[in-house]
């Protein structure tokens, strides 16, 4: 909350926050995987109800699914969720199909990323998939969920993300905030 403060009075352009514990598969009323506290839920409410932002984006990139994130704001046209995973990894969630439901429905995208994804499938899922729906929602700020274990050399994971792709992934992230919200934008760390 304090470094969306921070952007949000124009101290910074932006922020990382390496918060443990991640919070991406928080439900609203109950922790679940490593996650207690959704911390981008609670900052995207926080961004609305502090500081009168009426559209937050979330981008999450992650092995696992953000469906904490994905369920707090399912029915909620004011917050777009985005998530980009592996389909088949815990919590087994994420469908392409599930695009929010009533009021939300259209504010929920899901890419399932193939075994083995490379920087490739990655950066397509961002600039293919994210970048037109950010863009026709106009987003007052940006949350990024980041989590950096569908890394290559994670012996937990088969998604093959090198240190480069997610570089370019946050290079993306960045020019897209700077193109839809003043630059203002601000990640946590997941997995």
């Amino acid at each position: 909350l304090a470094a969306c403060d921070v952007v949000v009075a124009g101290a910074a352009r932006n922020a990382f926050c390496a918060v443990r514990p991640p919070g991406h598969h928080a439900l609203p009323d109950a922790g679940m995987g490593f996650c207690v506290y959704n911390n981008v839920a609670v900052a995207a409410r926080y961004l609305q109800r502090r500081h009168g932002l009426p559209r937050v984006l979330v981008a999450d990139f992650d092995y696992h699914h953000g469906n904490g994130t994905e369920e707090a704001f399912y029915a909620d046209p004011t917050v777009f969720t985005f998530s980009c995973h592996d389909r088949w990894a815990y919590p087994r969630t994420g469908l392409a199909e599930r695009r929010g439901v009533g009021p939300g429905e259209g504010f929920n995208l899901n890419v399932p990323l193939p075994e083995g994804a490379t920087d490739d499938d990655l950066l397509r899922a961002l600039e293919g998939s994210l970048a037109g729906a950010a863009r026709a929602f106009r987003p007052d700020f940006l949350l990024v969920c980041a989590g950096f274990d569908g890394h290559r050399r994670n012996p937990l994971g088969n998604l093959a993300i090198s240190e480069e792709g997610f570089a370019a992934a946050a290079r993306l992230l960045r020019h897209l905030a700077e193109e839809l919200c003043g630059g203002r934008a601000v990640a946590t760390l997941e997995g």
